[in-house]
């Protein structure tokens, strides 16, 4: 089967999903966000097959989401540390917690909660803009080009309908 390649597409969203928008790939990522570190750990935690977390673990090292450090000689082992760029992906993974608890529970209620490590009290993510504070929701923000989008695809009418960029 023939995987669609999105690295290339002008779309961050799309290039994003390209780098880490698999589902294993974001469930090794919440749990290295737990705390786990080792092959053996994720392979635990998630009953993924063995060859299957080789290829997603390898492709994120790649992709400079985790790094393979060594930390025993003999027999050589390694475990996978996070990375800036894989850290980065926590409020993403945040955000498909919040909407899991409030789409995707059960009747008893969401399988997981946040609380804050110090005061012990109930967290709720949400999605805030960084200048103002305020939600960034649909009815607040649109989207345009920005400096990297290719100046080609501004002058194709879907793009400039979809950017709003022609008038009626």
């Amino acid at each position: 089967m023939k995987k669609t390649r999105f690295d290339r597409w002008p779309c961050p969203v799309a290039r994003a999903v390209d780098q880490a928008g698999d589902a294993w790939t974001l469930l090794i990522l919440r749990e290295a966000f737990y705390g786990q570190r080792r092959f053996d750990q994720f392979e635990e935690a998630l009953g993924i097959g063995r060859n299957i977390l080789a290829r997603r673990l390898e492709r994120m090292v790649e992709n400079g989401l985790l790094e393979r450090v060594p930390y025993q000689p003999r027999p050589l082992r390694h475990e996978y540390q996070l990375l800036p760029r894989g850290r980065a992906l926590f409020p993403v993974l945040m955000a498909l917690l919040r909407w899991g608890n409030d789409w995707a529970a059960g009747p008893e209620g969401p399988p997981v909660t946040l609380v804050d490590r110090r005061t012990g009290q109930p967290v709720q993510p949400v999605l805030v803009d960084e200048a103002t504070g305020h939600p960034v929701t649909p009815e607040r923000v649109r989207a345009r080009p920005g400096p990297g989008f290719p100046g080609a695809l501004l002058e194709e009418e879907p793009v400039r309908r979809r950017f709003r960029l022609t008038t009626p």
